[in-house]
């Protein structure tokens, strides 16, 4: 059996094992190619959803699918492109693709050449794009899991717009140093953002090197401004100042990662506006041009994702805003 890496494109953050890869973050995709009328989707994961595009339509649905082939019939016989996306996010679970499967008379086809454009999203429950397909404020768990949908966040529809792959870095109630309500105050997104593999304690990721975002889109800080809670040890000061150098020294920390060639944008919304903004300038007067602020405007948001989230509409609505600021950037987009 060929390694899975040798039968799909991707751009997710995965552990590569050969006949599988493992992988934990949302939105997380494998692009392929076949010829035949039939294919068959080899998963193991009893927590995720995940969506199968075949070229370029959704052809199934598959609701925690567990450890399973599942079969795409009755195609025209011809080749074919094949997307396989995660939906939803499962920190605490790990997920398993273990690539494609052709019928008898058919054949897996080379992969699809990565595209020439990289962008990094990194966020929380915004940017996955929590409960956006519900259509309602009020959902119970189960109904957020089956209503959020990463393939249609903003991000992904933003990539889309410009012909870029992505990764959807994106960890629902974390913030840079403050989760929302006070949640786990012993960790933060910062304590995973290295990691492939959410749910395993000091994992990092193996960049395999072809991952070098042109675009980094950093939005953080929803969680951090939610309101204090009695027991909590921050003022809103001591926050506020404790967000900005945390906010400045991960900035510093993917200018080291990715280099100069990467633009940073880091995105003010709601109740970080301001302080985003601070850390932008500071970083600029440091001699990093290459830090870039953009704000998210709420105007014509209508916020009816589950528990006032933003929705499909929402997603749609951003992305036809932030993509000309990216196209704007110097990176020749």
């Amino acid at each position: 059996m060929k390694r899975v890496s040798e039968q799909v494109h991707t751009a997710g953050r995965i552990r590569d094992l050969g006949e599988t890869v493992q992988f934990s973050w949302p939105g997380v995709y494998f692009e392929g190619r076949f010829r035949g009328t039939c294919l068959g989707v080899v998963l193991d994961c009893a927590a995720a959803d995940y969506d199968v595009q075949v070229d370029g339509t959704t052809v199934a649905t598959l609701v925690t699918p567990g450890d399973t082939t599942h079969w795409i019939n009755g195609l025209r016989d011809g080749e074919h492109t094949v997307r396989v996306v995660k939906r939803n996010d499962t920190p605490g679970e790990t997920s398993t693709f273990g690539g494609f499967v052709a019928a008898p008379g058919g054949a897996v086809l080379s992969k699809p050449a990565p595209r020439d454009r990289q962008i990094e999203f990194i966020g929380d429950s915004i940017t996955v794009g929590y409960g956006n397909m519900s259509g309602t404020c009020d959902c119970n768990p189960e109904q957020v899991k089956r209503h959020t949908n990463s393939d249609m966040s903003h991000g992904a529809l933003t990539a889309r717009q410009l012909d870029a792959d992505y990764q959807i870095n994106d960890f629902s109630g974390l913030g840079m140093v403050r989760n929302v309500a006070g949640i786990m105050p012993h960790v933060t997104y910062r304590t995973y953002y290295d990691r492939a593999l959410l749910n395993v304690e000091g994992d990092v990721w193996q960049n395999p090197g072809a991952w070098r975002p042109h675009v980094v889109v950093v939005n953080l800080g929803s969680n951090d401004f939610t309101d204090l809670t009695p027991n909590e040890p921050w003022t809103p000061d001591s926050l506020a100042a404790a967000y900005r150098t945390a906010y400045g020294e991960f900035l510093r920390t993917l200018r080291t990662r990715y280099g100069a060639g990467s633009t940073l944008v880091a995105v003010g919304f709601d109740r970080n506006a301001e302080h985003v903004r601070q850390v932008v300038e500071a970083r600029n007067d440091a001699g990093d041009s290459g830090v870039r602020y953009w704000f998210l405007d709420q105007s014509g948001l209508d916020f009816l994702g589950c528990d006032g989230h933003t929705s499909a509409h929402d997603d749609r609505v951003i992305a036809d805003r932030l993509a000309p600021f990216l196209r704007s950037l110097p990176t020749g987009w």
